[in-house]
């Protein structure tokens, strides 16, 4: 029995343990996901802008066109309302009283997106170049 006992303690482990390292690699990776949320861009720390509070602080006329979409269709186009058939008329009589401003587009997320499209045509057809989407905070 000493002798068969031996030799097995001689023999040479065929078998890797993966724990330590598995357990290394699981620290490492709570480390990381902690420093990701601490640490972050200075980009992320801004505040977009109200849209109702600048609306009453300012008074002043608006270079750009004002495009409100709800979730039934329905469009205001610097405060006139439209429909989606109307659009083409209400983006060329804007784009004649203000040429070449930027055009701001707040669509509820519920609105269709084929409004949107065309919105987005009706203002190429007026010669509207400079459109944007307007983010609700």
């Amino acid at each position: 029995m000493g002798l068969l006992s031996a030799q097995q303690e001689s023999e040479v482990m065929a078998e890797i343990n993966i724990t330590p390292f598995t357990d290394v690699l699981l620290v490492l990776l709570i480390i990381f996901m902690i420093l990701a949320a601490v640490v972050a861009p200075p980009g992320f720390e801004k505040e977009l802008p109200n849209h109702s509070n600048q609306s009453s602080k300012n008074n002043t006329p608006k270079k750009e066109i004002d495009v409100e979409v709800n979730d039934k269709a329905v469009i205001f186009v610097d405060g006139t309302k439209t429909n989606a058939a109307g659009i083409y008329a209400a983006m060329d009589n804007a784009a004649r009283k203000k040429p070449g401003v930027h055009v701001s587009i707040t669509a509820d997320a519920k609105a269709p997106y084929g409004v949107i499209i065309r919105i987005l045509d009706a203002a190429k057809e007026a010669g509207l170049q400079d459109v944007g989407f307007v983010t609700a905070g």
